[in-house]
C-alpha cells in the first residue's frame, strides 16, 4: 500500500502513512531475549500522516508539526533513514518532514507507519537498491508493527510481528477512534502482562471466518485485545469510553494495541457521527474514519 501511496516529484517523495487498529491481539509468551510472541489481526484505517522525504547530498534531518516530538536519533523516521544508508552504502542524505495527524503513543502505529514510509520513499528516490523483503527486515529491526505498515490492509501478524499473512478484507464500516489525554508506555504494558491473569483471549479462527463471510456484526462480536485488561486497570477511562461507544450505537468496541485509543465499529454513518460529536465535547483526539483495503 505504501508504494502506491507514495508520489515522486523530482527529488521529493510524498507519502500517506496510515494508522492501524487491532481487531484482535494476543500475547502468547516472552522470549529469552525479552521480545514477546504475539498473534494479532490488524486493519488499516483512513486516518493518515503526511510524510515528505527530500533527497539531499548528505546528512539526515527530521522536522514535525509537533514541537514535543524528538527530531534526532530518538525519532523512528530518523532511524529509518540511518538504516537505509547503512544497508545500501549510499552516500547521500534525507530531509524528512512529517505532518502528524495520528495521535502519538496511541496504539495506532503512527510512528511505525512513518518509519515504513521513509524506507519506501528513500528506496524509490535512490532507484530501488533494496528489495521489498529487505525493507521489511530493516523495518522489523526498528519496530514490531513496521513490517505490517508496508502493505497494510487486513493482515495477521505472528512471531514478534514480522510473520505476516494477508486475510480477506474487512467489510466496509465506519470506525470511531477516541484517544484520552494519556500516553501509555508499551513496554510497561508488556511488563505487566507477563504476570496478568488473562480471562478472555481472542478467537482468531472465528474472526477470520467473519472476515471471509464479510459479516461486520460477527467481526464486531469477535473484537478482543488481551492488553486491554492490563491498560484498563492502569487507566479506567478506557473502559468508560468503551461503554459509552456501545451506548452510542457501536456494534463493537475495543482498545487498539497497547492503548489508550479505543475504537468502535458502526454500521450507520449518522449514528457514528452523533457519537463522534458527543465524544468531541470531552476529548481532543476524536476521529471518524473508514476501513482501508
Amino acid at each position: 500500500m505504501l508504494a502506491e501511496d507514495t508520489v515522486i516529484a523530482g527529488k521529493r517523495a510524498m507519502s500517506r502513512s496510515y494508522a492501524k487498529i487491532n481487531l484482535t491481539l494476543d500475547v502468547l509468551g516472552k522470549r529469552a531475549n525479552g521480545y514477546h510472541d504475539i498473534k494479532m489481526i490488524m486493519q488499516t484505517v483512513s486516518l493518515f500522516d503526511l510524510v515528505l522525504t527530500d533527497k539531499t547530498d548528505n546528512g539526515i534531518s527530521v522536522s514535525t508539526n509537533l514541537r514535543y516530538l524528538p527530531t534526532n536519533e530518538r525519532n523512528i523516521a530518523y532511524k529509518a533513514a540511518l538504516e537505509f544508508f547503512r544497508n545500501t552504502g549510499i552516500r547521500g542524505g534525507a530531509k524528512i518532514m512529517i505532518h502528524k495527524n495520528i495521535p502519538v503513543a496511541a496504539g495506532l502505529a503512527g510512528g511505525s507507519g512513518n518509519c515504513a514510509a521513509v524506507l519506501v520513499a528513500l528506496n524509490m528516490l535512490y532507484n530501488n537498491p533494496l528489495s521489498s523483503d529487505k525493507l521489511k527486515e530493516i523495518g522489523a529491526s526498528l519496530g514490531a508493527d513496521v513490517p505490517y505498515c508496508f502493505d497494510g490492509g487486513t493482515q495477521m501478524a505472528e512471531g514478534i510481528g514480522e510473520i505476516l499473512s494477508p486475510l480477506p478484507s474487512m467489510p466496509d464500516a465506519y470506525l470511531l477512534l477516541v484517544k484520552p489525554q494519556i500516553n501509555v508506555s508499551t513496554a510497561a504494558v508488556y511488563e505487566k502482562i507477563d504476570s496478568a491473569e488473562i480471562a478472555v483471549r481472542p478467537d482468531t479462527d472465528s474472526m477470520i471466518m467473519a472476515l471471509r463471510d464479510k459479516n461486520i456484526r460477527q467481526v464486531a462480536d469477535n473484537l478482543c485485545n488481551v492488553m486491554e485488561s492490563v491498560t484498563e486497570k492502569m487507566y479506567p477511562i478506557i473502559g468508560g469510553i468503551k461503554k459509552k461507544m456501545i451506548m452510542n450505537g457501536a456494534i463493537g468496541a475495543v482498545m487498539s494495541g497497547s492503548g489508550p485509543t479505543v475504537f468502535g465499529i458502526f454500521d450507520d454513518f449518522e449514528t457514528a457521527k452523533k457519537s463522534a460529536d458527543s465524544f468531541s465535547m470531552q476529548f481532543k483526539d476524536v476521529f471518524l474514519t473508514r476501513t482501508m483495503n
